[in-house]
């Protein structure tokens, strides 16, 4: 779909905003929980970086905060100049239709600068941790916003594949912050997440299965249909099975409540080939997305609590 054929505001919205708009327009505009979500990953893969390596994190503040405030600041710019770049197809669907890209609170020029200006600082800030680290955050930044938001969004169903990469690489952000992304440890780390991702937001495409059909986006159901969408979901939740037992170092209590979280996505996306609602089941699938990944990975830093110095 091209960008010029919706109509979309160009103004900067007139009227004073109140402080509660104001608020709901930037949470908005950052799309706040997709960007707490993904600093849990970034803090998680630093931590793991100290546990194995023996350090103490007394020693790794200074470094800490560039991570989480530099790593934190590209993904916001991202995710906002996804938000600039998506206003047309915001513009048509519901669950977006209240961005103020959308509304015109913000202008696309402005909302342009905030995402760029995000992005330079945050890499300024990795810079000061470590190459590997910048690298590992460019490499997301650029496939989020030129080969998932202006590539391959619109035109194909691997955009689920490659917007999985930007998310991905959190991980190993944190840790290389601190020691060599050649572990077993973040390399696990970042397929669980290119994993998790690929389930997820299939569920989100099939709840919101008009909203995509109508922005003419290149969801997998919108394209290829429920069925064939239900069986790539069991394929990839089946294939999160066997990588708990690579986080072997962790212990058999992460193990055992990681498998268990496993097999109990994958008892809910087998009940799909089943289920007469289609809608009410993805909702269980995203909900249990959300919830599996966020107690996997506050897990894995429960776990190390005993023995961190």
């Amino acid at each position: 779909m091209s960008k010029d054929s919706i109509a979309v505001p160009q103004n900067g919205g007139g009227a004073a905003l109140s402080n509660s708009t104001l608020f709901a327009d930037i949470r908005a505009l950052f799309k706040g929980p997709v960007l707490i979500a993904n600093i849990l990953p970034v803090f998680t893969g630093f931590w793991l970086a100290l546990y194995f390596t023996g350090a103490s994190i007394n020693d790794y503040w200074d470094l800490f905060w560039l991570t989480i405030i530099g790593s934190t600041l590209v993904m916001a710019g991202a995710l906002v100049i996804n938000n600039w770049y998506d206003v047309d197809i915001d513009t048509v669907m519901d669950r977006t239709k209240h961005r103020p890209t959308v509304t015109g609170h913000f202008s696309l020029k402005m909302v342009l600068t905030i995402g760029i200006t995000l992005s330079i600082l945050g890499f300024i800030l990795l810079l000061f941790t470590t190459i590997e680290a910048a690298i590992y955050a460019l490499v997301g930044w650029v496939t989020y916003c030129f080969l998932y938001t202006m590539w391959s969004k619109r035109r194909y169903t691997l955009n689920t594949v490659i917007g999985s990469v930007s998310g991905a690489v959190t991980p190993l952000i944190g840790w290389t912050a601190i020691e060599s992304g050649f572990h077993i440890i973040p390399i696990i780390l970042a397929l669980i997440l290119f994993i998790f991702q690929m389930p997820h937001t299939f569920a989100i495409a099939i709840k919101k299965y008009d909203e995509y059909k109508a922005a003419r986006v290149a969801m997998l159901p919108v394209v290829y249909g429920l069925e064939m969408t239900k069986r790539q979901m069991v394929v990839y939740v089946a294939c999160l099975l066997p990588l708990p037992f690579y986080l072997a170092p962790l212990g058999t209590t992460f193990i055992v409540l990681a498998t268990l979280l496993n097999i109990g996505w994958l008892a809910v996306s087998i009940y799909g080939f089943f289920t007469k609602n289609d809608h009410k089941w993805a909702n269980v699938i995203f909900l249990y997305s959300v919830n599996y990944i966020t107690i996997l990975f506050l897990m894995m830093i429960i776990v190390t609590l005993p023995a961190f110095r």
